[in-house]
C-alpha cells in the first residue's frame, strides 16, 4: 500500500484539559513520519498555546489573538494542508479503534468516488463498555463535525464552510455540495471515536439559547440554499411546528426566543440565501433523499442476560 500523508486538525478555545487528553491519545500517531497534528487556538485565555508549545513540540500550532470563530479555523486548516487526507477531531474527542489511519487509507483507495468518511461516534463522558458493532459500511447523506476525514481532492472541489452560519449546519452545507459534485460520503463503523460530551446536560448550559437558535436557522438556511422550491414550504412549516410543539407549548421560554430569533435571521439573510443557492433539481433531490440519514449517535447494544 502506497504511503500517503495525513493531517489531524483540531480547533480549540479555552478547553485545555480536554485538548491535553486528546493530544495525549494521539501521541503514537503524531510520532509517525507521514502524520501531522495541527491545533488552531481560537483566542484562548487559559494558556492553551503556551502549554502546547511546551509539552507538544511536534504539534503545529496556529493562534488567533482574538477569536475569529470555529468555522474560520476549520477553513484555514483545511485550505493550508498539503496532506492527502485531513482528519477533523474535536478537542474533546479521541480514537478508540486501533490503526484508524490504515482503515481510512484502505477505504479511500478501494472507493475512489468517496470524498469523505464519517466515523462511528460514541457520545458520553466515559468510554463505552463494549465497542463491537455489527453496523455495515454505507453511503450516507452527511457527517458529524467531531469525527470525519476529508479526501482533500474533494474538499478543494467545493466551497469553504459558510462562516456566516456561525457553527451548526456547515457539515450539511458541504454534504450537499459534495453530492452535486458526484462525491460520496461513506459511514465507516470500523473507525470508532469517543466524543466526551454529556448531551443531556447541554440544556443547562448558558449558551443553550444561542446554540438552539443557530441549529434551527441553519436547517432553514439549507432549505433555501439547496431544496427545490416546491419542497420548502412543507419542510419549513413542519420544522417550525415541531419546535413550537415540543418547546414553546411545553413552556420553554428560552427555546421560544431562539425560534423567533431564527426566523428573523432567515429574513435578514434571505438575499444572501438566494444569491448563494445551488438548488437541487427534482431528480437530484429524490436521489439524495434515498440515501441513509447521517449517523450521529452510536449506541452500544446491551448484552443479553445470561440464562
Amino acid at each position: 500500500m502506497e504511503q500517503v500523508s495525513f493531517d489531524i486538525l483540531i480547533s480549540t478555545k479555552n478547553r485545555k484539559p480536554d485538548l491535553i487528553r486528546t493530544l495525549n491519545s494521539l501521541t503514537e500517531l503524531i510520532d509517525t513520519a507521514n502524520v501531522r497534528c495541527v491545533v488552531y487556538d481560537d483566542g484562548s485565555t487559559d494558556g492553551t498555546s503556551d502549554y502546547i508549545n511546551s509539552h507538544f513540540p511536534k504539534v503545529t500550532l496556529f493562534r488567533n489573538e482574538v477569536s475569529k470563530g470555529y468555522l474560520f479555523c476549520r477553513n484555514t486548516m483545511l485550505n493550508q494542508t498539503k496532506a492527502d487526507y485531513a482528519i477533523s477531531l474535536d478537542d474533546d474527542a479521541h480514537f478508540i479503534s486501533e490503526k484508524p489511519l490504515e482503515e481510512i487509507q484502505a477505504f479511500f483507495e478501494n472507493n475512489p468516488n468517496c470524498g469523505l468518511i464519517a466515523f462511528r461516534i460514541f457520545w458520553g463522558l466515559e468510554e463505552p463498555i463494549q465497542t463491537i458493532s455489527d453496523e455495515k459500511v454505507e453511503q450516507v447523506r452527511g457527517f458529524v463535525g467531531c469525527g470525519h476525514v476529508w479526501r482533500m481532492k474533494a474538499w478543494k472541489s467545493i466551497p469553504n464552510y459558510p462562516e456566516w452560519f456561525q457553527f451548526f449546519g456547515e457539515e450539511a452545507f458541504s454534504a450537499f455540495h459534495l453530492f452535486k459534485k458526484d462525491w460520496q460520503i461513506h459511514y465507516l463503523p470500523s473507525v470508532l471515536v469517543h466524543h466526551r460530551v454529556n448531551v443531556t446536560e447541554r440544556k443547562k448550559h448558558a449558551d443553550y439559547r444561542s446554540r438552539l437558535r443557530r441549529s434551527i436557522r441553519s436547517r432553514w438556511y439549507l432549505y433555501f440554499l439547496f431544496y427545490p422550491w416546491n419542497v420548502i414550504p412543507r419542510k419549513l412549516l413542519y420544522t417550525l411546528w415541531m419546535q413550537v410543539k415540543f418547546k414553546t407549548l411545553k413552556g420553554d421560554v428560552k427555546a421560544t426566543l431562539a425560534i423567533i430569533q431564527a426566523l428573523f435571521d432567515v429574513l435578514i439573510n434571505f438575499p444572501k440565501l438566494l444569491r448563494q443557492s445551488k438548488r437541487f433539481s427534482k431528480e437530484e433531490f429524490v436521489q439524495f433523499e434515498r440515501l441513509s440519514d447521517v449517523k450521529i449517535f452510536w449506541i452500544p447494544r446491551r448484552k443479553s442476560a445470561q440464562k
